[in-house]
């Protein structure tokens, strides 16, 4: 009787946990998105540790716990900086270092974000048909030239933050149609696993204070057959509301859809004050944090012991390495000539030291 009840007890367990991923007693993905650092390395930037020490800034982000670097990859983009060619580059860099590697695709020559989704100017006059051929042989071309210089990426996203659809407007989900989107993302998946079977495909929102928005959206591309192995999310807790708030929507997307989760982005400014003459994307904190490295320190911390409880493997912070360098501006279009929105935001101040408050913990 006792060796009944006791598989009894493992198959309901096994049966309740069927096709949930395992919760995450520790992040796993500790990351940090650099992709701005060659500009400023290229431009002479120096950046500091914690005992002062000038140190290649790879290996000072090591020595507070990062284990990923995320680079963005834009199509063709005016600066010449974050596309192909300097991204095989920084993923070298990045893999010498033992570093993991999350390559961001914007499928655009510029920033794509909830606001904004434009084409590359290549494939501006392209439907839906051709987008797909376009979305594959690109997404194939880039993670098989990485693959083909050693640094093939760990995991890659599908778009960044799309919200709404990406590759305006024929992939823009309007009046709750998801086709074309889907059509894009499954180009995206099936280039990515053509490339590499193990690099880990993410499709990435900034949702995380919306439940009903963020099930509408994966709901939405789950409904059309898209695949994908992460869910990432963007938070920020200016724009993205409480941290129990983004524990619900965590352990929800966990759930419901029996995948990872991970914060691709986050960041928290450390003064409200500004370094250059371009205004901040970021001017005011949350309740709790002060604006200043340990308020700074202290809530990173909690956005990672936040997402860790609620099972997410990773967290990722936005451009901790962009300090206010002259030339190394917001707009690619004017990369010489425009300021730095996040020099606020880095985990480096304006002199290149790190914030000795902050630590990437798993």
């Amino acid at each position: 009787m006792k060796r009944l009840l006791t598989a009894l007890v493992l198959c309901l367990a096994a049966t309740l946990t069927a096709g949930q991923p395992a919760h995450a007693a520790t992040l796993r993905m500790l990351g940090a998105d650099v992709s701005t650092l060659q500009r400023a390395l290229d431009l002479g930037a120096r950046y500091y540790d914690a005992n002062g020490s000038q140190r290649d800034p790879l290996d000072i982000l090591k020595g507070v716990g990062v284990n990923h670097v995320r680079l963005r990859v834009w199509n063709d983009p005016i600066s010449g900086y974050n596309n192909k060619v300097k991204v095989l580059q920084q993923a070298r860099a990045a893999k010498a270092k033992g570093l993991k590697l999350m390559i961001d695709f914007h499928y655009s020559d510029t920033w794509a974000d909830p606001g904004k989704q434009y084409k590359p100017a290549a494939w501006a006059g392209h439907g839906i048909n051709q987008l797909q051929t376009d979305v594959y042989d690109y997404t194939y071309d880039v993670c098989t030239s990485l693959k083909a210089q050693g640094t093939t990426p760990d995991s890659v996203q599908i778009g960044n933050e799309i919200n709404t659809g990406m590759l305006w407007d024929d992939g823009r989900v309007i009046n709750n149609n998801f086709t074309n989107l889907s059509l894009l993302l499954k180009a995206g998946y099936n280039a990515t696993k053509a490339c590499n079977g193990g690099t880990q495909v993410i499709i990435h929102t900034a949702l995380a204070e919306n439940l009903s928005s963020a099930r509408w959206f994966y709901d939405g591309i789950r409904a059309r057959g898209v695949p994908w192995d992460i869910t990432g999310l963007s938070y920020y807790c200016m724009w993205h509301g409480s941290l129990s708030n983004l524990s619900a929507v965590i352990a929800d997307m966990r759930s419901r859809y029996g995948k990872d989760v991970v914060i691709a982005e986050t960041a928290y400014p450390f003064t409200p004050d500004n370094a250059d003459s371009t205004r901040n994307a970021v001017t005011s904190g949350c309740s709790g944090y002060g604006l200043t490295w340990q308020g700074q320190g202290a809530e990173f911390a909690a956005v990672q012991s936040t997402a860790r409880n609620a099972g997410a493997i990773g967290v990722f912070y936005w451009e901790p390495t962009w300090y206010a360098v002259p030339g190394n501006g917001w707009d690619p279009a004017n990369i010489n000539g425009s300021g730095n929105e996040w020099d606020n935001m880095a985990v480096f101040n304006w002199t290149g030291h790190i914030n000795p408050e902050v630590r990437w913990i798993p």
